[in-house]
């Protein structure tokens, strides 16, 4: 596809590149964003803007992440384009930063224009990865969940949860959630954080506990293993899951028995097989990308009892539509500032001028008397 964009995409030679400023939009600037504009309408405008381009799966240059993994977490690049702009975005993720005071995912993303290659945005994505990711939960959660969910189950309570809780309540329309962490000061923190939101709260002792009488189970856990955090004896007829927290190879949330007994959707399927629970599963285990959903290609929930798992491991497109939504929303209100990321030249090809040493002027010759 990238030598069709050559083709099919052409700019004036003289598009002076000037008329292409890149805006860097900082963590501090994104948090006015979401303020002024008020999180549940950015989290519902992301999740139709992720859902509109989902529509628009066919138009994209997509590949699997490339990651660098290690002993104690991964780095990871997220690249897509279509014809017209181009995103990527930088992500960790490293279960034991807190110990260093870091976040567990630190992120930041570019979005270009394709036909010069000029960056338009340098943005923060650690808080807009969280709500890009909770638009997308919700999202699925709307073609996939039975349409009377009010309970959801919140195993993991760490720096996305507020996220995922508010986005069902506003975009889903649950009104209960039921809270479970292994570090029990991360629940007490999601539970301050939800006071005056208008759920109801309620604090567990275990996953089995929190998920009794939920009609939905998100799972957002940090640890880099191949755990079991939701197992086949826990699902309940009519169940949806909504599994955020197995991203990478090696690290799992829910039993291979809890994907048997579902029908299974997923993103992109050859990043999800690598990366998601679905790395248990043979090669040959039956799953349905989302936008084929949405397009009305293949059938969500077919029955009221069905079992459905969105097994989430976070797409590249999804940080496409929420760096143009950042880009729109910030030249909307005025928010970032430019960066001076590309030379400005007077002749674009002379880029040793950069480096010319600057004019010297000869040095003035002072009159010396003669001596006598």
């Amino acid at each position: 596809m990238h030598q069709d964009l050559h083709m099919t995409t052409t700019r004036p030679a003289h598009t002076p590149l000037a008329s292409l400023p890149t805006r860097f939009l900082s963590p501090t600037d994104v948090a006015a964003l979401v303020r002024t504009r008020g999180l549940p309408v950015c989290l519902n405008e992301l999740a139709e803007a992720i859902g509109n381009d989902f529509l628009r799966w066919p138009d994209f240059d997509k590949t699997a992440r490339v990651a660098a993994h290690s002993e104690v977490g991964v780095i990871e690049l997220m690249p897509i384009a279509d014809t017209s702009q181009y995103a990527f975005k930088y992500v960790n993720g490293h279960p034991y930063n807190a110990q260093h005071g870091l976040p567990t995912v630190m992120a930041f993303g570019v979005l270009a224009d394709v036909a010069t290659g000029a960056p338009l945005l340098v943005s923060e994505l650690t808080l807009t990865t969280a709500l890009r990711t909770a638009a997308t939960s919700a999202m699925a959660a709307r073609t996939l969940a039975r349409p009377d969910s009010r309970t959801m189950a919140l195993i993991g309570n760490g720096a996305q949860s507020e996220f995922q809780a508010l986005a069902f309540q506003h975009l889903v329309g649950t009104t209960q959630v039921r809270l479970f962490d292994v570090d029990p000061a991360a629940t007490a923190k999601l539970v301050r954080n939800l006071a005056g939101s208008g759920l109801v709260v309620t604090a567990c002792a275990s996953t089995a506990e929190a998920v009794q009488g939920a009609d939905i189970v998100t799972t957002v856990t940090a640890d880099k293993t191949n755990a079991t955090i939701l197992s086949a004896d826990m699902l309940a007829p009519g169940m949806h899951i909504n599994a955020v927290g197995g991203d990478c190879p090696g690290k799992t949330e829910l039993a291979a028995d809890v994907l048997r007994a579902a029908r299974v959707f997923v993103e992109y399927e050859p990043q999800t097989r690598l990366e998601g629970d679905l790395q248990q599963m043979p090669a040959d285990f039956p799953v349905t990308e989302l936008w084929r959903v949405l397009a009305g290609q293949a059938s969500g929930r077919t029955r009221p009892e069905d079992i459905t798992v969105f097994d989430s491991v976070g797409f590249a497109l999804e940080d496409y539509s929420a760096l143009r939504y950042l880009h729109a929303q910030a030249a909307a209100l005025g928010l970032g500032q430019p960066l001076a990321l590309i030379p400005a030249l007077a002749n674009p090809r002379d880029l040793y001028s950069l480096t010319r040493p600057a004019a010297v002027p000869a040095p003035t010759r002072t009159a010396v008397p003669e001596l006598v």
